[in-house]
């Protein structure tokens, strides 16, 4: 009898089991971007992998040019440029078109491209949508202080070189809206109305994209910007979200 009480509570447990495995399949099935070997596409939301998958990107130039063709964007791929750990070879510079596109202010930036895909899905996915919900208006700027620059972590004189000097960071000083609205973190970051609230709900948004993002609760050096970029930390490495 005990025996049989015991096989029922095993085959029980192997049902309950299959039961949730089942559910769980079916779930990742129509969200692929939550299972972490399922091939990147910029124009799904934001699964569990992507931030991984994005920051992967930067061994392969040609697979991350090949999604942004698939997503439609706009874009001129760069030569490569600089010198040893100040230089970049998958550089691109993002030509925003259509009537909800994001443009850069300035407009010159030079960023990797795996950086110019997370910013890309930011905005699909986290800015336009934060901005229509909180101001009913869309984001047509996007206001920074530079992407690619040649310099240590801070601007010291020696030890690790910056993300930016590869590329693969930029630091966002906030945004204008279409209605004209200005938004910036070193005047709104701290306050309580609803600037403050957009600016940590796409600070939050931005921690699935990116590999590390830092804003003014960080240090005071990130102030008045959040920084992103997509260090690459390896596939089970850690990620930055302050």
């Amino acid at each position: 009898m005990i025996l049989l009480r015991r096989a029922i509570k095993g085959l029980a447990g192997i049902l309950m089991l299959l039961a949730i495995g089942f559910a769980l399949y079916a779930f990742l099935r129509n969200r692929p971007q939550d299972v972490p070997w399922t091939p990147l596409d910029l124009g799904q939301h934001t699964g569990l992998f992507t931030g991984r998958k994005l920051a992967a990107l930067d061994t392969d130039f040609a697979e991350c040019r090949a999604l942004l063709d698939k997503a439609g964007v706009r874009y001129s791929a760069l030569s490569p440029a600089g010198k040893g750990g100040c230089s970049y070879a998958d550089g691109v510079r993002l030509h925003p078109g259509g009537p909800d596109a994001i443009a850069l202010s300035p407009s010159e930036a030079r960023m990797s491209c795996p950086v110019a895909a997370g910013l890309l899905m930011w905005q699909w996915n986290v800015l336009q949508p934060a901005a229509q919900r909180y101001f009913g208006s869309p984001v047509g700027r996007m206001l920074h202080y530079g992407t690619y620059s040649c310099r240590r972590l801070y601007g010291r004189a020696t030890g690790p070189w910056s993300k930016h000097a590869t590329a693969d960071a930029i630091d966002v000083a906030g945004f204008v809206l279409k209605d004209g609205t200005r938004i910036t973190v070193t005047g709104d970051w701290g306050g309580k109305g609803v600037k403050a609230q957009f600016l940590h709900t796409v600070r939050d948004g931005a921690c699935g994209l990116f590999s590390t993002v830092l804003s003014p609760d960080y240090n005071r050096a990130h102030h008045d910007h959040l920084h992103l970029d997509q260090a690459r930390r390896g596939a089970f490495g850690g990620r930055v979200c302050r």
